[in-house]
């Protein structure tokens, strides 16, 4: 029974091996980049950019049809956009930077449904907003593989330079020539996980995968050196729990996953060691931190 529910879809079908892989990738590189963003109290900035990218997508769609390469180039030079273009309407306006987001975010999804809803059916449409992780080709798994790639080596590398323009942004520029440049990497990597994620999750559940896990690690530690790992190993757990309750059920993938990533998040909420309900509620001995 265990062999049949938990290994034999991954050992029988290819599409399943493929979802896995996939869906790996974004789960090790998405993750730690939602820790980075909860701590910068960005959480809804990783929403909005999500649906940022459905208006580029949506072009790429109309020139080229459901093309890998014409929505990705078009989902992230949209994704990028819409931030350059918050960060500005907030420093140029008397408009506070979630607001400027909400705006864009709403605009944006507004637009890019009408954008597909042009030119595809509604099968199209549910392709885009919901994803199709049982679908993968090689084209999908290479990118995903890719941005994976890229995400955690820009991560090693700009490690101490990330944490010290989340915590301390004005120091970092004055000491340092690459304080105005991190929180456009940062925001970049945030833009190209998002776009690869729309196409195995869709442009409204891939930023879960980014947000929930990270937020529950955070309920587990304060350490960001165990947060970032912890994230990543949640969201793979959460995956591959994912893609069996789809496939046991029949139930949609990407909002399995979302949903298996939401259940970790709520037990987490209540018994989490460094902010649980549980711990916040239980009297502290003495000078105990």
């Amino acid at each position: 029974m265990f062999t049949e529910t938990f290994i034999a879809p991954f050992a029988d079908y290819e599409f399943m091996r493929r979802a896995l892989v996939g869906s790996i990738a974004l789960a090790l590189s998405g993750a730690p980049l939602g820790v980075f963003l909860i701590l910068r109290r960005m959480s809804l900035a990783g929403d909005a950019l999500s649906h940022a990218v459905l208006p580029g997508a949506a072009v790429g769609y109309l020139v080229a049809g459901l093309s890998l390469p014409a929505m990705t180039f078009g989902g992230l030079v949209a994704g990028l956009l819409v931030a350059l273009a918050t960060g500005a309407a907030s420093r140029l306006t008397t408009l506070r930077e979630d607001a400027s987001l909400a705006a864009f975010y709403l605009v944006s999804l507004a637009l890019g449904v009408t954008l597909v809803s042009l030119k595809g059916s509604s099968v199209d449409l549910l392709h885009v907003l919901f994803g199709s992780v049982f679908g993968l080709d090689d084209a999908a798994l290479y990118m995903l593989a890719g941005v994976s790639t890229v995400t955690l080596a820009a991560l090693a590398v700009f490690y101490r330079a990330l944490v010290m323009d989340t915590l301390d942004p004005l120091f970092l520029r004055q000491t340092s020539a690459l304080g105005e440049f991190i929180p456009f990497l940062f925001l970049g990597l945030v833009v190209l996980n998002l776009v690869a994620g729309f196409q195995a999750l869709g442009t409204l559940m891939a930023v879960g995968l980014i947000m929930l896990p990270a937020a529950a690690a955070r309920l587990w530690t304060h350490e960001l050196s165990i947060a970032l790992p912890l994230a990543a190993a949640v969201a793979v757990v959460c995956v591959y729990a994912g893609l069996i309750f789809s496939n046991e059920t029949g139930a949609p993938t990407g909002p399995a996953i979302i949903l298996a990533a939401g259940l970790v998040y709520f037990v987490s909420l209540v018994f989490g060691r460094a902010g649980g309900a549980l711990r916040l509620r239980r009297p502290r001995r003495h000078l105990e931190g």
